[in-house]
């Protein structure tokens, strides 16, 4: 492009710029809500009135130009670039242009702009007309916007599929590797794959992250609980280009992608679906210690393997087993090439709903069931019975107490024994907590022994086949009147854990047949209530000990 030409073109933009205010005077349609990912050119209007959403994220937006944007950019991310918004989001006009050559990069706003040699189509932003429409991101779709109808009434998000709560991070290949052609292909698949995942409030939720050259996190898991949105979003996602530096963008992924603040929930298996065509540029095996360090369940979806010819390419042939969470064929997965895909969607869903084989997401802080057996006898007084629920409650708030995650059940003891609550009764902590500050105070005799055979039988039988690991905890002040090592033992041939936790008058010797081996790790006495706070901590010790022991 001759050098003499470039000033007018910005001359060009400026006098644009200067006539557009005027224009934006005219009274326009109600805002359309659009994403953060929505792009000038799915906008079919030559002005048109949008409402950005707040929130997005200022790195993720792709934006070429300046002043004049490629159509391709996103629009709340020019407006932001521009000036006319801010990060909370707001109305903004926007003017439909011919296309150019040379969109330059200029880093404002928070915003580097990407170059762009030509683009067949541009647009400009100005200020929006105002409405106290909220910026609330739940958008339409802006392929076809309406024009002198009435918007829709956007319905209510939702729940999903309820049987299949995972975060997932699809981890697409968008590197030379794979080329435009074969990119489209595989957004198709993982649209395919988002779709039947039931995604939802309660179900599963998704973001993806694009390798190449740098990894680019397109969506957050937050961004978007339906598959609507979702699949509106990952239509967006365009091409980058690149080395297929995959072990780079997993490694990202692991320590960046799962945060409180991106969206992950507590308690729900943490997913990457990593797809790989050809092979990875890059180390991959680092970046699979770091997710597994990380507790992300990591899936590696190979299409067409390298051949023999190239093998000596490839820095690691054993790539995937070096990957994923566990080399034992569950988490690989392999697709000949990108034709006929609609087959293997359903399998690897199957996979990702799988929720007892996600064995990097186990920790123990979500993956026991802890039963409380808890003396209530008369020598305990009410005062001293609320320091042992303190003493339960403490333990149990550790826990990631969910649907699918950690279990608690509690079981108060005299002569009788009383049910509080079972492992299905309360699935959330707050309920949890609840419940077990207002257990009532029994008043009786001790019989210790009749009670553990009680809780093995009636609390831990229903829940005989769960993926988790049992752990009973035992708070006596007292000598039992019945025999305690048959029923202790019994427990112990079932496969539960037992902590016994002595008070007072309890003997040491009961103490020491209640627990499981090795005996000193897992009784605990203290000869004041008060001295219970202390024990907490080595409770919970001891169960994440054990726990991870089992799992070796």
């Amino acid at each position: 492009m001759p050098s003499s030409r470039i000033p007018a073109l910005c001359l060009g933009a400026w006098l644009l710029l200067l006539l557009l205010p005027r224009f934006a005077r005219a009274e326009g349609a109600v805002p359309i809500p659009v994403t953060c990912f929505t792009r000038g050119l799915d906008i079919r209007k030559e002005k048109a009135d949008v409402l950005c959403p707040g929130g997005c994220s200022l790195e993720e937006f792709s934006v070429f130009g300046n002043i004049v944007y490629a159509s391709v950019s996103s629009i709340c991310g020019a407006a932001v670039h521009r000036g006319v918004i801010g990060t909370s989001g707001g109305p903004v006009r926007v003017y439909s242009l011919p296309g150019r050559e040379n969109y330059s990069s200029v880093d404002a706003n928070g915003i580097q702009s990407q170059m762009l040699s030509r683009w067949s189509a541009s647009f400009a932003v100005t200020k929006g007309k105002s409405s106290t429409q909220g910026a609330t991101g739940r958008a339409v779709s802006t392929a076809h916007p309406p024009s002198g109808k009435r918007l829709k009434k956007t319905p209510e998000k939702k729940t999903g599929n309820k049987d299949c709560k995972a975060d997932i991070a699809f981890l697409i290949d968008g590197s030379f590797n794979i080329g435009q052609r074969r990119f489209n292909l595989q957004k198709n698949f993982v649209g395919k794959v988002a779709l039947m995942l039931g995604i939802g409030t309660e179900g599963p939720h998704v973001g993806l992250v694009q390798a190449s050259e740098h990894p680019k996190i397109e969506f957050y898991l937050k961004n978007f609980t339906s598959a609507k949105d979702v699949l509106f979003a990952i239509k967006e996602v365009g091409f980058r280009g690149g080395n297929s530096n995959t072990g780079k963008a997993l490694k990202h992924t692991a320590q960046k992608f799962f945060t409180a603040d991106t969206g992950v929930r507590k308690g729900i298996p943490k997913v990457v679906v990593v797809f790989i065509d050809g092979w990875p540029s890059d180390d991959i095996e680092e970046a699979g210690i770091v997710a597994r360090e990380f507790g992300v369940n990591v899936f590696i979806v190979s299409v067409a393997k390298p051949i023999p010819e190239e093998l000596g390419m490839v820095q690691d042939v054993a790539f995937v087993d070096k990957a994923v969470c566990r080399n034992n064929g569950f988490f690989s997965y392999h697709m000949p090439n990108w034709f006929g895909t609609t087959k293997y969607v359903k399998p690897l869903v199957q996979k990702l709903c799988t929720h007892e084989q996600m064995m990097c997401s186990k920790t123990c802080y979500n993956s026991v069931n802890i039963a409380f057996l808890i003396d209530g006898s008369s020598s305990v007084g009410d005062s001293n019975f609320r320091l042992m629920l303190e003493f339960v409650s403490n333990i149990a708030k550790t826990f990631e107490i969910s649907d699918i995650g950690a279990k608690i059940a509690a079981v108060q003891f005299t002569y009788d024994q009383r049910t509080e609550f079972s492992f299905t009764d309360y699935n959330t902590k707050e309920n949890v907590l609840a419940v077990l500050a207002n257990i009532r105070y029994m008043s009786g005799g001790t019989a210790t022994g009749d009670a553990i055979a009680f809780t093995v039988r009636n609390v831990f039988g229903p829940i005989r086949d769960s993926p988790n690991k049992n752990f009973l905890v035992i708070v006596t002040d007292g000598q039992s009147y019945d025999d305690v090592r048959g029923p202790a033992a019994a427990a112990h041939d079932a496969g539960i854990t037992i902590f016994s936790v002595g008070v007072a008058w309890a003997p040491l010797d009961d103490l020491r047949d209640m627990a499981s081996k090795p005996k000193e790790s897992h009784a605990f006495f203290t000869r004041e209530f008060t001295g219970l706070e202390p024990i907490v901590s080595d409770v919970i010790r001891g169960i994440c000990r054990d726990f991870l022991e089992s799992q070796q």
